[in-house]
């Protein structure tokens, strides 16, 4: 049966049909306290999205990180998605990888030195353990945690990615909505992710109405900003960074393991001579015949060259025995930052102020 035939199409949309009555139940039995919700003695700040993947969860919750750290001790907990250990575990230098954190988590602890970092799938344990292994904890952000409803968040924030609203998508297996649209009513804050710089007025008044938002929620509108490339490793490197006349004078092999490599591959283009794309899945741990691959497709490109890589790659890559010697000189990582068009200063405003009036 063809993937994109009428009844294969009818197919999963039966079983979205039965997706959305399982999840229908759910919320029914957490919103009538049949299921219980647990608060806890300390700001809990939920960060997620109704899709599945590529809406930017790890970025915004790095910069809610930035944003609190010099003002409180803070903490992130993740799932841990696609890591290889089990249960609840404190990230240290000891312990700390993309195969026992998972790359996501592993990536946030190399950057943010000043954060806690613990991954476990059972939030309410996980939450638990952060406060007895450290009672001073002031704040606690639950990455990718709005269908963890066990935990009642202090502030949730809902996520969408800008080219696909929730309220444009269907659910599950027919769509990539983990649950129904209409579930945006227990977000406070909705932030629109991977907005263009040349939004109108209108723009603005079109997601705003496609959205149809609740007068207690608030609506925010980022994008991402990328920064020049760093090596990955540094000592192999002919040079630490890349700048924009360097990248102009290269062709990059744009190799990304990301749900959506669209902005990436967009942004390549606009600062390199050309580009050459290797994708993988989202998550995707890379094995040695895709190494092979992306050494033979570096090899054939002439000139001056690099290879250009995510942060959530990048977290996967460095430890990774099987990344050929050839290749580490050539390794460098684009890497991101959450950026707001308008009223950035609103938004911190309101994170301050959930944590500051929760203590």
């Amino acid at each position: 049966m063809k993937r994109n035939s009428p009844r294969l199409k009818f197919f999963l949309y039966l079983l979205s049909l039965i997706y959305g009555l399982v999840i229908f139940v759910r919320n029914f039995l957490f919103d009538f306290h049949l299921l219980p919700e647990e608060s806890f003695n300390i700001p809990v700040i939920s960060i997620g999205n109704i899709s599945v993947g590529g809406t930017g969860k790890t970025p915004h919750t790095e910069y809610i990180a930035n944003l609190l750290s010099p003002h409180y001790r803070v903490a992130i907990l993740s799932r841990g998605y696609k890591r290889k250990t089990k249960g609840f575990l404190l990230a240290d230098e000891t312990n700390a990888s993309a195969a026992s954190l998972g790359d996501e988590s592993y990536q946030m602890f190399r950057k943010l030195k000043d954060c806690t970092i613990a991954v476990d799938a059972n939030r309410r344990r996980g939450i638990r353990k952060l406060l007895e292994i450290n009672p001073k904890l002031q704040v606690i952000l639950l990455d990718d945690a709005f269908q963890h409803r066990f935990v009642k968040p202090t502030a949730s924030i809902l996520l969408t990615d800008y080219s696909r609203l929730f309220t444009e998508d269907a659910l599950l297996p027919y769509g990539n909505l983990r649950e129904p649209a209409g579930n945006k009513y227990r977000a406070d804050i909705v932030v629109v992710t991977k907005c263009p710089l040349a939004m109108n007025p209108m723009d603005y008044k079109m997601v705003q109405k496609k959205l149809d938002l609740f007068p207690f929620q608030t609506i925010f509108f980022t994008f991402y900003r990328y920064s020049y490339p760093y090596a990955l490793f540094a000592d192999k490197a002919s040079a630490s960074v890349l700048d924009e006349a360097m990248m102009k004078q290269k062709k990059a092999l744009i190799v990304s393991g990301i749900a959506n490599p669209t902005l990436l591959t967009t942004y390549a283009a606009s600062v390199s001579k050309e580009i050459t794309t290797m994708f993988f899945p989202d998550h995707y741990q890379f094995k040695a015949d895709d190494y092979e691959k992306m050494a033979f497709k570096f090899s054939s490109m002439q000139g001056d060259k690099c290879v250009l890589i995510t942060e959530k790659d990048a977290a996967r890559m460095i430890d990774d025995p099987l990344v050929p010697e050839g290749l580490k000189p050539y390794l460098f990582v684009l890497p991101v930052k959450v950026e707001f068009i308008k009223n950035q200063n609103q938004f911190n405003h309101q994170i301050l102020s959930y944590v500051s009036k929760n203590q």
